[in-house]
């Protein structure tokens, strides 16, 4: 499988603790099978003036699959993927004993939504409603180092230039 990660830097080697804590999916290597989403998480804008890249790697699901690594996926914005997602952000770390971890991204321009409903003033059913993307997503985050070593190959980088039609452009 084909993946992608925007960066403002060429990472042809990824590490799993360099990423921040409290992620949807937990600390580790984020990356997607949609090409333009990664363009688009390149060009965000606090990576203003730094360089663009597009870093694209081939993920060996077969072999991630064979070795036995622990694999969750998420296949709809539903009740667990919340619960799963707002836990996380909260600190409570369970993604802890996966190895990888596949499934849609909360849409963060929704002013706390996550904390208004981990504080119960948000239903479920609007809090999910919030927190969708219309437009398709996907994020697989990479939690095992010996699994990116492995089963992750880094085969290029390209710098891709500053988007002028950010809303056109996002996921």
């Amino acid at each position: 499988m084909k993946v992608y990660h925007g960066s403002t830097n060429i990472i042809e080697h990824p590490l799993t603790q360099a990423g921040r804590r409290n992620l949807d999916f937990g600390q580790g290597f984020y990356v997607t099978d949609l090409r333009e989403q990664a363009i688009y998480w390149a060009n965000r804008p606090l990576n203003a003036g730094l360089p663009h890249w597009l870093n694209i790697y081939e993920l060996d699901m077969e072999a991630v699959l064979a070795q036995g690594y622990h694999y969750l996926k998420f296949d709809s914005y539903d009740f667990q993927w919340l619960e799963f997602v707002v836990a996380n952000r909260r600190g409570e770390k369970r993604w802890q004993g996966y190895d990888l971890i596949e499934g849609g991204i909360a849409n963060d321009r929704v002013f706390n939504t996550i904390e208004l409903y981990a504080a119960g003033l948000t239903p479920r059913e609007e809090a999910l409603e919030r927190l969708r993307y219309e437009k398709p997503n996907n994020q697989l985050c990479l939690l095992n180092q010996s699994l990116i070593d492995s089963c992750l190959h880094f085969i290029s980088a390209e710098e891709v230039s500053a988007v002028s039609d950010r809303k056109e452009n996002q996921p």
